[in-house]
C-alpha cells in the first residue's frame, strides 16, 4: 500500500497540482500586499483619510463600552463586528487574482492559436491516374500532363 501511495503522489499531474497551490499561495500574498499597502492607502486618502481595514459597523458592544477607534481594539474588547472594510480589500484582491489569471489564460490562448496557424494544413492530395503525379483532390485538371480528371 505503502508503494502505491508514493507511485501516486509521485505521477507528474499530482506533483503539478503541489507546484500550482505552493506558486499560488505564494502570488495570493503578494497579491493581498499589493491591494493592502499599495492600492487602499492612496484610494483611503482620496476618500478623506480613510483605512479600509478599519471600517466596520458595530452589531454588539465589547467588556469595554463602545466606540472603538479601530477593529482591533473592537476585537480586544470583545465586540462583535461586521467588517465590511476587510471584504472590500478581500474583494479588490479577488478582482486582481481573477485579471491576472484572465490575461494568463488569454495569452496561452493567443499562443496556442498561434501554433495551429503555423502548422499548415496538410493538403488533401491524389494521384493523378495518367501521370501518376501527386495532384489535389478538388483538381478539375492535372497540371502536369494536363489531362481531364472527371
Amino acid at each position: 500500500m505503502l508503494a502505491e501511495f508514493k507511485k501516486f503522489i509521485m505521477r507528474g499531474s499530482m506533483l503539478d497540482l503541489a507546484i500550482g497551490i505552493i506558486i499560488g499561495t505564494a502570488f495570493g500574498s503578494i497579491i493581498k500586499s499589493l491591494v493592502d499597502d499599495i492600492i487602499m492607502p492612496p484610494i483611503g486618502l482620496l476618500l478623506g483619510k480613510v483605512d479600509f481595514s478599519n471600517l466596520f459597523i458595530l452589531l454588539k458592544a465589547g467588556n469595554t463600552p463602545a466606540p472603538y477607534a479601530s477593529l482591533a481594539d473592537a476585537k480586544t474588547a470583545g465586540a462583535v463586528t461586521m467588517n465590511y472594510g476587510l471584504f472590500i480589500n478581500l474583494f479588490i484582491t479577488f478582482l486582481i487574482v481573477a485579471l491576472v489569471c484572465f490575461l494568463i489564460i488569454r495569452a496561452v490562448n493567443k499562443l496556442e492559436a498561434g501554433k495551429k496557424t503555423k502548422e499548415a494544413p496538410a493538403v488533401a492530395t491524389k494521384d493523378c491516374p495518367f501521370c501518376l503525379e501527386k495532384i489535389a483532390i478538388k483538381a478539375k485538371r492535372c497540371p502536369h500532363c494536363t489531362s481531364q480528371l472527371s
